[in-house]
């Protein structure tokens, strides 16, 4: 029989994780899986689970969680030559990779998606020693969405990020970067660089409209000068798609990107602390196979 391992994360989704890991179990055993359920109780746990399906040959692994549960599960892929499918029930309170592919956010309705036969090859993104799925972030404005405490998310999703860096954003300082993308360089001034692989970062869908899950690029924005008057139409631009457009934004496209600062710059991963400047960052295309909903 196939193998199947569903990777569960019992406090994602205000604790209901469990009641759903059941159904998912069904859905698969009806595909004629053998399935094998793990919970997570720590940090790491689903990228050892992960892991472990890689290396036993594993034909397909559903992650049930939020963005920190699947950040972890394809941590589990990274350097290995078989890589399982991937299965996604979204029950964070961003879920950006799920945005991204179009996936219902509702755990109902993704759990029966996973009936789909319909599979795309999606880029990943790889930063120093780690994969990513959306986002790096690096700068002031960073640092402060990864103290947005797990309550705020809960509460507000999206919400919270966009309240935090509003308010953060006239304070923050600019630190010196440098950035090597393809044989070019930036330098200067800026708050806060984004890499992005998808469209859906913090929640927010269009924030790099142009990003495409397979289009084998990162996706880069440079905030350079920040008041009080920008801060608000950069807060406009964002919500609209224009941000690349913005007058105050230097926006590329790349394969590998190099991060170096004279300060100590922290950076914010798929909404998680990440590591400090200086960082390499460069993309795997079409790196792992997601079950996507059938085309109507």
């Amino acid at each position: 029989m196939r193998q199947a391992m569903i990777i569960s994360n019992p406090s994602s989704g205000k604790e209901e994780a469990q009641q759903y890991v059941s159904q998912v179990q069904a859905i698969l055993e009806s595909q004629q899986f053998e399935v094998t359920v793990n919970e997570t109780a720590g940090e790491g746990d689903a990228t050892s689970y992960c892991l472990d399906a890689c290396l036993g040959g594993c034909d397909l692994v559903i992650s049930i969680g939020g963005d920190g549960t699947l950040h972890e599960t394809i941590n589990g892929m990274m350097d290995q030559d078989h890589r399982p499918r991937l299965g996604i029930v979204p029950l964070g309170t961003v879920n950006d990779f799920a945005r991204a592919l179009h996936l219902s956010l509702d755990p109902q309705k993704a759990i029966q998606q996973l009936g789909s036969d319909q599979m795309r090859r999606v880029d990943l993104g790889r930063i120093n020693d780690r994969l990513f799925a959306n986002v790096v972030a690096a700068g002031s404005l960073a640092e402060a969405l990864s103290s947005v405490s797990s309550e705020e998310k809960s509460k507000l999703g999206s919400l919270a990020y966009l309240k935090e860096g509003l308010k953060d954003l006239v304070n923050s300082p600019a630190y010196p970067l440098k950035i090597e993308h393809d044989g070019l360089t930036w330098e200067g001034d800026s708050p806060l660089f984004l890499a992005a692989l998808t469209n859906s970062v913090g929640g927010f869908e269009k924030l790099s409209p142009d990003a495409v899950v397979d289009d084998g690029l990162i996706h880069c924005f440079v905030i350079r000068n920040i008041s009080v008057f920008n801060s608000l139409t950069l807060g406009t631009s964002l919500l609209f798609g224009h941000l690349k457009d913005h007058k105050d934004v230097d926006y590329f496209t790349a394969k590998e990107v190099r991060v170096s600062s004279s300060g100590t710059v922290r950076t914010n991963v798929d909404g998680e602390e990440g590591p400090a400047l200086p960082i390499r960052i460069s993309v795997l295309p079409q790196h792992i196979e997601v079950i996507v909903p059938e085309e109507r």
